[in-house]
């Protein structure tokens, strides 16, 4: 079964989200039966790389609100993040374009690593202040998770895995995807935003349930069986 995750790294409820679905799937008893797959989103495509603004003047910017209160609304999620053990430094931030970040993680995928690669992409920007529209930055990023520098720098000077980028987001445009985080469980199920371990449980439990084949009890429906039934448009009893 497959967990779809639609996030971006600039994000801080995406982080939260991953976070609280790793604990959902700690409880769940079949966890090696389910494949987490992260899927690229930019929530703001057209961010310049470089700005000479804070988080803070953002979201003021933004929604309207004091920088005063932009504050007190980050000192907040940081509360909320250290609970699940993130270490977010909000006014320390650097706002960036994320898209060279999202092409990183495609070419991690080659390699079995773009779990690996988003949970470092997240950590680097709330907690270890990095710029990720930086691509020497990046590389080195990519280095510290295994992947070869070089390579991942190249890929980043180029224009590579961009097509990859812009299918995810046109996949998430297309299944109604509006905000981030969003999950998507085996195709049936959808929790949108960064909900308690607890919906995510519930939702993945119910799907991996209608995904098993049925169980059958008291043989096998046939006249070889031991139960009473009928079978080929027979109804004999057994013999």
């Amino acid at each position: 079964m497959k967990i779809e995750v639609w996030s971006d790294f600039a994000c801080p409820f995406c982080y939260i989200g991953k976070r609280r679905l790793e604990g959902a799937l700690e409880q769940f008893a079949h966890r090696d039966d389910i494949e987490v797959e992260f899927r690229s989103f930019e929530l703001d495509p057209n961010a310049k790389r470089d700005v000479d603004y804070d988080v803070n003047d953002m979201l003021a910017n933004k929604y309207g609100m004091t920088r005063e209160q932009a504050q007190a609304n980050n000192r907040q999620l940081t509360e909320q993040a250290r609970t699940l053990g993130l270490d977010y430094h909000m006014d320390e931030i650097k706002l960036t374009n994320t898209f060279d970040a999202h092409r990183l993680t495609h070419l991690a995928a080659k390699y079995g690593k773009r779990e690996a690669m988003a949970e470092r992409l997240l950590k680097a920007y709330f907690t270890d202040s990095k710029h990720l529209g930086d691509q020497e930055t990046l590389a080195d990023l990519a280095a510290e998770v295994g992947l070869d520098r070089a390579e991942a720098l190249k890929a980043l000077q180029s224009e590579d895995f961009s097509q990859e980028v812009r299918a995810d987001e046109q996949e998430a445009s297309q299944i109604g995807v509006r905000g981030v985080p969003f999950f998507v469980i085996d195709r049936k199920y959808a929790v949108s935003g960064a909900q308690p371990s607890e919906v995510f449980l519930q939702a993945i439990s119910q799907a991996y349930q209608e995904s098993q084949p049925l169980k059958v009890f008291g043989g096998n429906g046939s006249e070889d069986g031991d139960d009473a039934a009928c079978a080929d448009g027979v109804c004999a009893p057994k013999q």
